[in-house]
């Protein structure tokens, strides 16, 4: 399952489809020796595809080594600083639409491949292009992706097939061998050989680190790919089984793993969310009774032997069919059962999750991330920030005003009005002990209400009141 995958990230990402299984063949072999915590393999970042091509279209391929190398000492430096379990800090609504995110843009930049045509360049791009793309759309290879991806939705009901064989396998294999038997016209995987597509960056391509848009390339690498492994990490991990990621470590591991990657000049590399059931359980390696981490090594160890044996295999497999398998995989990527949980318990979830994939889809994985982390710790301090005013009318002995709850300036308008409504010409008490939090602009707020108060009181032509404190908050 990984060759197609490993190959079809590369193939989206513009860069030759070796290149994929260079960066596949390092996380098992680096990544999966170092320890992390977590059963899932590493291989091509999904959700770098995008930026990848950009990259190389602006900077040439020979200089992805450098990017991914300083990307990986990045990692590796953020996990020794220990910063990599902030990860831990996200919100199940934005894991969930960071996925969608990723999801979609699988989808919107492989429904092109699948009938061999030529995708623009940005995400909101591609979306419009969508409106042209039956009439520059190849029928026959159109056919070929359509038809992987019927193989890959009907081997997945045959549960005993499915658990001899991944649906992958059959999907791509039947492509090939349609495709070689009918001789049909569609483009298939170039191929160069394994070793003649490493490029090893050389001495002139570090100078390229002191341009301000190589640095920036360097970091948005760094984070986004740890966005899409630690925040994936969050998403798929289950207690059940007992396996927790090591944060720190498994981003240390990246970090190593991306370094060598950069060195060979490969793609670079995240803990792949894709070989989770879109991010419903735990990953496949853990599906398959894995049990220590010899199995995400063992993934590059068959890559490895794969590509040095069996080379020629690659360059049977359609394009399309390659797309197709992508767009399955980022269908399922799609959290459509969670939304509809999300959607009858928690709406506001819903609202996090939505933005999160739809600001991936225009921006990339981490800006869509940051808007997301953003507007869930914004709904959060929405909800926890209740403010109720309580008025009691004790008589001749006026009127007791409690206010109770955590107030914040979000509450601030509700707060006032309630204060504002009380009559001046009564005495009036106001008590804070059941004010568990108050921020500076609701404190100020309050102390501002009681100086007033008491200056109109003072005033000959208002009747006498006073206004006193049972207690305050800090």
């Amino acid at each position: 399952m990984a060759v197609p995958l490993c190959a079809g990230v590369a193939v989206a990402s513009g860069v030759p489809a070796e290149l994929g299984l260079v960066t596949g063949i390092v996380g098992g072999l680096v990544a999966g020796l170092l320890p992390g915590g977590s059963l899932r393999v590493s291989g091509p970042a999904v959700g770098l595809t995008l930026l990848v091509c950009e990259a190389v279209q602006a900077y040439g391929l020979r200089t992805l080594g450098v990017l991914v190398l300083g990307a990986g000492l990045v990692q590796f430096a953020l996990g020794a600083l220990r910063l990599g379990r902030w990860f831990r800090a996200v919100s199940v609504a934005v894991a969930q639409g960071m996925l969608a995110g990723i999801g979609l843009v699988l989808v919107a930049g492989q429904v092109y491949a699948l009938g061999d045509a030529t995708a623009p360049g940005s995400g909101p791009g591609r979306l419009a292009g969508l409106v042209s793309l039956p009439g520059r759309a190849d029928p026959v290879a159109l056919s070929v992706g359509g038809a992987t991806m019927v193989v890959l939705l009907l081997w997945g009901r045959w549960r005993r097939g499915a658990r001899l064989v991944p649906a992958a396998v059959p999907a791509i294999a039947l492509a090939a061998g349609v495709t070689w038997a009918f001789d049909l016209e569609v483009r298939r995987v170039q191929v160069q050989g394994l070793w003649d597509a490493v490029r090893v960056p050389e001495a002139a391509d570090f100078g390229r680190l002191t341009e301000v848009g190589v640095i920036g390339t360097v970091v948005a690498f760094a984070l986004i790919a740890s966005a899409e492994s630690l925040f994936g990490a969050a998403a798929v991990d289950r207690p059940r089984d007992g396996r927790r990621t090591e944060h720190d470590r498994e981003l240390m591991a990246q970090g190593a793993g991306n370094a060598v990657c950069g060195v060979l000049g490969a793609l670079p590399m995240t803990s792949l969310i894709l070989r989770s059931a879109a991010g419903r359980a735990p990953s496949r390696g853990v599906r398959a009774v894995a049990r220590t981490r010899a199995s995400r090594v063992l993934h590059g160890v068959w890559l490895l032997l794969f590509a040095a044996f069996l080379p020629g295999v690659l360059g049977a497999v359609p394009v399309a069919a390659l797309a197709g398998l992508l767009v399955h995989a980022g269908c399922r990527l799609v959290p459509v059962r969670e939304v509809r949980t999300l959607w009858r318990a928690h709406r506001g979830e819903v609202l996090v999750l939505g933005v999160t994939a739809v600001a991936i889809v225009v921006g990339n994985l981490f800006e869509g991330v940051l808007v997301g982390l953003a507007l869930a710790v914004a709904k959060t301090a929405w909800e926890i920030s209740h403010v109720h005013v309580e008025t009691e009318d004790r008589g001749d002995d006026g009127i007791v005003v409690r206010v109770v709850g955590h107030a914040t300036f979000l509450r601030l308008p509700k707060l006032l009005d309630a204060l504002d409504a009380l009559p001046y010409d009564r005495k009036v008490r106001l008590e804070l002990a059941g004010l568990r939090h108050a921020d500076h602009a609701c404190a100020a707020a309050l102390e501002g209400w009681a100086a007033a108060r008491e200056r109109r009181a003072e005033l000959p032509e208002e009747p006498q009141g006073e206004v006193a404190t049972s207690s305050s908050t800090s």
